[in-house]
């Protein structure tokens, strides 16, 4: 009986074992795999959710994030702030009044204080509190792409928060998103190997972006769509982001695929932003533009 009980312990331990390696594999494959397609696939497109997946969740929270990555979305876009006491925390507006239970700026408040805030979904009160970047990167290293919408303006702010990808290893992770892209020589010297995301205004500006060091990503807007230009993009070894918000989204809300086959016509664009990431991995599943 001594025996059989043994075995019977170092069974359900190896089947244990397994099961957490398999984990572990599968979650750095599917990184693995999203690197890959980002770089070596250019046919395939990738998924962004807007302040990630938020049918379910509030948006920029752990739940909407975990959500994200658990239906196979390649990219979660997030804001970043700062609170009263220098702590960067995850919120796209400057104020709590519209997502969360409290009210006035972010950063009048300690993190202390704003942990205490519930968020806001869809007029009702959730159970999500406000995360910190930290959290962020601790959930997501070694499953999903960052796209980081910084909303502050400082240096200061920007190291701090290359120190905590840097902390965590995750800078093969991030795309870090600028308005403006004459400031990318100055992040790029801060740490090369944090990908930079410049957005262009108009071509030419695609044209100078084009011309710079180590970018292989450039967020376009629909207004100056020109397919040669766009082409000239991804044959130099970079990424067209467009996003699917608004227009192309309502769209899709009113009549199936009908958005998502408008917003494809433009046929140079490989990266698409979206409030609705499941729908469009369904449609990009479909034929056969995202694995």
């Amino acid at each position: 009986m001594k025996n059989y009980l043994s075995l019977l312990v170092k069974r359900n331990l190896f089947v244990l074992f397994l099961f957490l390696t398999v984990g572990l594999s599968a979650q750095e494959s599917n990184l693995d795999s999203i690197l890959s397609d980002f770089k070596n696939k250019p046919q395939r497109v990738l998924v962004a959710a807007h302040r990630a997946t938020n049918d379910n969740y509030p948006e920029n929270s752990l739940g909407a994030i975990k959500e994200s990555i658990l239906i196979g979305v390649d990219i979660v876009e997030l804001d970043i702030r700062q609170s009263k006491d220098g702590e960067l925390v995850i919120m796209h507006d400057r104020t709590l009044d519209r997502t969360t239970t409290g009210s006035g700026n972010v950063e009048d408040y300690t993190l202390k204080e704003l942990k205490k805030l519930l968020l806001m979904h869809m007029d009702s009160v959730s159970t999500e509190h406000i995360p910190t970047f930290e959290e962020v990167l601790q959930l997501t290293k070694g499953k999903i792409l960052l796209d980081i919408d910084f909303k502050l303006e400082d240096m200061a702010s920007i190291e701090k928060t290359y120190a905590l990808i840097q902390k965590y290893g995750m800078e093969n992770q991030i795309l870090f998103f600028l308005y403006d892209y004459k400031d990318t020589p100055t992040l790029q010297k801060l740490d090369k190997r944090i990908r930079i995301m410049p957005r262009a205004y108009s071509r030419r500006e695609v044209r100078r972006i084009l011309r710079m060091d180590n970018i292989d990503i450039v967020h376009i807007d629909e207004s100056y769509y020109k397919d040669s230009a766009m082409r000239n993009i991804i044959n130099s070894g970079a990424r067209v982001w467009i996003n699917s918000l608004g227009k192309y989204d309502a769209m899709e809300r009113v009549k199936k695929d009908s958005g998502f086959n408008a917003l494809l016509s433009k046929k140079y664009v490989n990266v698409i932003q979206t409030d609705l990431p499941e729908a469009l991995l369904n449609y990009l599943r479909a034929r056969n533009l995202h694995r």
